[in-house]
């Protein structure tokens, strides 16, 4: 029954976007998946779209699809290149990944707006400021 299937939350998983070079009106914005935990992830898929609208017009991007066999502890992986036309719609970011064999899911959503350098953090392990969802 599904009342049987435990359900784990997603703990030191984190997707951040960080312009290069620090500037937040850099031409381009880097994407990392990072991993806060101390053991690997493995089999890591990660859906990328974007989508909202943009001077009254519906817009939305293709779904990507990223594949990762394992991910190390505190480590990251740079998942693609964001334009800064990008920057104008709500980005999502579903990661699913395998440790202790569950398969744990997340959707981390950065909503229009939110990719500015008023909601910069400093990004662990990365060293870079950007912004981070954990």
């Amino acid at each position: 029954m599904k009342k049987d299937i435990p359900v784990y939350k997603v703990e030191d998983v984190a997707i951040a976007i960080t312009p290069e070079g620090g500037n937040p009106e850099a031409q381009i914005w880097d994407v990392y998946l990072l991993n806060l935990k101390d053991e690997p992830i493995l089999n890591v898929l990660v859906n990328s779209r974007g989508y909202g609208e943009i001077e009254g017009d519906t817009k939305k991007t293709e779904t990507l699809r990223y594949f990762f066999d394992d991910l190390a502890g505190k480590s990251y992986v740079k998942i693609e290149i964001l334009n800064p036309d990008l920057l104008k719609l709500a980005n999502e970011y579903w990661v699913s990944f395998n440790l202790n064999d569950y398969m744990y899911d997340k959707k981390y959503i950065f909503v229009k707006g939110s990719l500015e350098a008023s909601n910069f953090t400093n990004v662990p392990i990365l060293g870079e400021k950007g912004v981070m969802i954990k």
